[in-house]
């Protein structure tokens, strides 16, 4: 049984998603599915509390029947009743991602991968920002929207 909010309309959440240098999204929506280090979680209104470490991946919402894609890498995710906040390292829309400066992005950290590395710091921060180019050429590549 699905409940509503007493005038027959599904309940509506707080999607928050924030960057150390902006808010990328507030918005009133339907449900959010996040990646997290454990697996796809999704949230719809009335959810219980929960905090929990967000993983590199698409995060999905759906706002007016409308499903939206974003590339978010790694950071928490908390979860009210009503709101989700997402903190995320990096974040951003399928419609802002500029597939050419993921492509290069991507082209580089795979370079990097293949000279020796000096220390295990420097392997694993460049697995890193392969791994957030990847989901983003996936969110453009997937979920961009034609340009009208």
């Amino acid at each position: 049984m699905v409940e509503t909010n007493g005038n027959g309309k599904m309940g509506k959440l707080l999607l928050e998603v924030v960057t150390p240098t902006k808010i990328e999204l507030a918005e009133e929506v339907e449900y959010v599915v996040a990646p997290t280090i454990q697996g796809m979680i999704g949230i719809m209104p009335r959810h219980i509390r929960l905090m929990t470490i967000l993983d590199t991946g698409v995060l999905r919402y759906k706002k007016n029947g409308i499903n939206y894609y974003m590339a978010v890498s790694e950071g928490y995710m908390e979860v009210t009743p009503d709101k989700v906040i997402v903190l995320a390292e990096a974040a951003e829309l399928a419609e802002h991602i500029d597939v050419q400066r993921a492509l290069a992005e991507k082209r580089q950290a795979e370079a990097e991968l293949y000279r020796p590395m000096v220390d295990k710091f420097s392997y694993t921060r460049t697995k890193v920002h392969l791994q957030r180019a990847l989901t983003r050429l996936q969110v453009a590549k997937k979920y961009q929207r034609p340009k009208e």
